[in-house]
């Protein structure tokens, strides 16, 4: 696999286990039922994209840094 796709793939991975954990953590602290772990989880990932789509690249929801994501490579391809 290229370097790149496995940025791409962790970042993902590691953005979604954490998000699902924080889904967990609030059902759990505010003590209501676990399946509203995943709408949690949901408004997290959004609140996620929107804020590294303004403070990140213009056009993209990664974090990773330019020379790591696969999308910054292919636009400059």
């Amino acid at each position: 696999m290229q370097k790149q796709l496995l940025f791409d793939l962790g970042e993902r991975a590691g953005w979604t286990g954490a998000q699902a954990a924080l889904g967990l953590a609030v059902t759990e602290l505010a003590d209501i039922p676990v399946w509203w772990a995943a709408p949690v989880a949901l408004a997290l990932a959004s609140a996620k994209s929107w804020v590294a789509g303004r403070l990140g690249r213009k056009g993209t929801a990664s974090t990773l840094p330019a020379t790591a994501d696969p999308a910054t490579l292919a636009r400059g391809a």
